[in-house]
Order: C-alpha cells, then structure tokens, then sequence
C-alpha cells in the first residue's frame, strides 16, 4: 500500500501537473471504484481543481463550490500520467482523468478491486475520511507520546492504526522500528520517556528520508513505480539478509497477509520473536536466539 512518502510524492506532483488545470472529462473504466451516488461524478467536469490535499494515505482533489474527489488507494491502487496520445494502461485501468495537457488514470494490478473513489459536497464531508490520527511530521513530541500511550498496543500495531499515526503502514513502520532500536512487539506502555523520544525522532527522520529519496527519484516527471520494497531499506523485505548495522540476518513474523520486519540484535536484544505460524507448530523446539537458530540452520 503506497504509504506517506508515496502520497506526499502523488501529492507534490499531481499539484504541478493538475493544480488549477480543468477537468475537461472523465470516465469510469470500472464503475464499482465510485462509492458514492450523491453529487455525481460528472458533475466535477468543466471544474477547475483549485487545490490538493492528503488525509491519511487518501488523496483529496478540492473543486470550485466546496465539491471534493477522494481518492485511496488501498493496496495495489496506483496513479498513471500519460501525455496526449499515448496508450493508456489497458484492463488495469479503473477511471480515467482527461486534461488538455494530459489524462491521469487510476490504475489497480489486482483482482480484489479495493481502491476507491468518493464525491462529496462540503468541507465537513471530509470529516469522515479522516480516521484521527496525528500527522507525524508536523505533531511535537508531547502530542506524539499522548497519541501512543493513549491506548496499549505493540509498537507495530501503534505505528500502522489511522487512529494513532496518519500515514504510516507495515513497510515504513519496519524502518521506523529499526531505525529507534526498538522491538515491534515491545508494549506503549512499557515505554520510557527516553525511547518514546528516540521513536519519534526515528519516525520523522525516517519518513523525510524517504520522502526526500523519492522526490529525488521522480524529479519533474511522475511516479511509476510505486512499491513496498526498495533498495536501501534496512530491514523491510530483507528476510535473511545482513542487517545493515550489524550483519545479522534480518528475521520476520508472519501474520495474516503481511509479515514484519526486523533485526533481533539491533532491535530485541538478540532474541527472536515468536513467529505465530512456526512457533506454534514448534513449540519447545522454537529457537530462542539468533545462535540457536544459526545452530539448527546449520
């Protein structure tokens, strides 16, 4: 799922290229994208879009009388720029945005449909896309340390609820967590006030990096490859690979769908996390640290 860095990057761009620009036409490609009925979606064409917005990973076109498009792109929902006259994206396009200088389009490699598009009238429509919680990169450490003790969760849970952090989901929480030494598994609670400033500074250092080497990346042009998994990370998608500080190999827990990332030594004091797959198949004979597991391995 495209996350912070790579809506703040959506957003920076579709401002240069679409901010203040007409929408001349649109269409639906896959008519269950729009989730809404009530104003129609037609109704934007002709509109200028006189700003641009982020709510959480959602993107938020603002039009002329206090009409808005909200885009998310769930997980596999991307953002296409195609100049006049080239081909568009083909049987992965689910709608397309039609401007003189080109057309956007609003792409998802995936059969589950999840990305999805809302009209609404009204500032105070908005208010229901935003899920509460904090923008990490503008909040002070106070408003931070209050938002993550406000309830008891994992450091990896709190760091990807909408209701907690804005923004922030499993690949970039990896880096976060690594980045501040910090077990993912380790309780809010349990935190002390020197390592809830540690992860706040991990967290918006970690975050500008990447923004920063996507910006980069992009330049003038627009994003295309939009992934989870990038060169340079320290722990995300590095299973058994060397940790970049410390050379061991980067362990992973299994859940659902989704697996996290991170270095035992670095991280857990060289201990392992149990994996909710193999540990309980293993029981006793789950290893307990790094060396026992190099042991088996071996």
């Amino acid at each position: 799922m495209p996350e912070l860095p790579d809506v703040t990057i959506y957003l920076e761009r579709l401002a240069a290229l679409i901010g203040g620009h007409v929408l001349r036409g649109l269409e639906l490609q896959s008519p269950f994208v729009l989730r809404t009925v009530e104003p129609p979606i037609d109704a934007l064409a002709g509109h200028r879009v006189v700003g641009l917005d982020r709510l959480g990973k959602r993107l938020v076109w603002h039009f002329a009388e206090d009409r808005h498009l909200v885009i998310h792109l769930m997980i596999a929902g991307r953002l296409r720029w195609r100049a006049p006259g080239r081909k568009g994206p083909g049987k992965i396009a689910l709608a397309s945005f039609a401007f003189d200088h080109g057309t956007l389009w609003l792409t998802e490699a995936s059969a589950k449909k999840r990305a999805s598009i809302h009209v609404v009238d009204g500032t105070a429509a908005l208010a229901e896309f935003d899920r509460g919680g904090i923008d990490v990169l503008s909040a002070e450490l106070p408003a931070f340390a209050a938002a993550l003790r406000h309830e008891n969760h994992t450091l990896k849970r709190a760091l990807t609820d909408p209701r907690i952090l804005s923004g922030i989901g499993n690949a970039y929480s990896d880096e976060i967590l690594h980045a501040a030494r910090l077990s993912p598994m380790r309780l809010t609670s349990k935190l002390d006030d020197e390592e809830v400033a540690r992860l706040f500074a991990a967290t918006q250092a970690t975050l500008r990096h990447w923004i920063e080497v996507l910006r980069e990346e992009v330049g003038d042009g627009f994003p295309e490859v939009v992934t989870a998994f990038r060169e340079g990370m320290a722990v995300h998608g590095r299973y058994r690979e060397q940790c970049p500080e410390c050379g061991s190999p980067v362990q992973r827990i299994r859940y659902a769908s989704n697996e996290c990332n991170y270095c035992a030594r670095c991280q857990n004091a060289g201990r392992l996390l149990a994996d909710r797959g193999l540990s309980r198949l293993l029981k006793k004979d789950w290893p307990k640290t790094l060396e026992e597991l190099e042991e088996r391995r071996r």
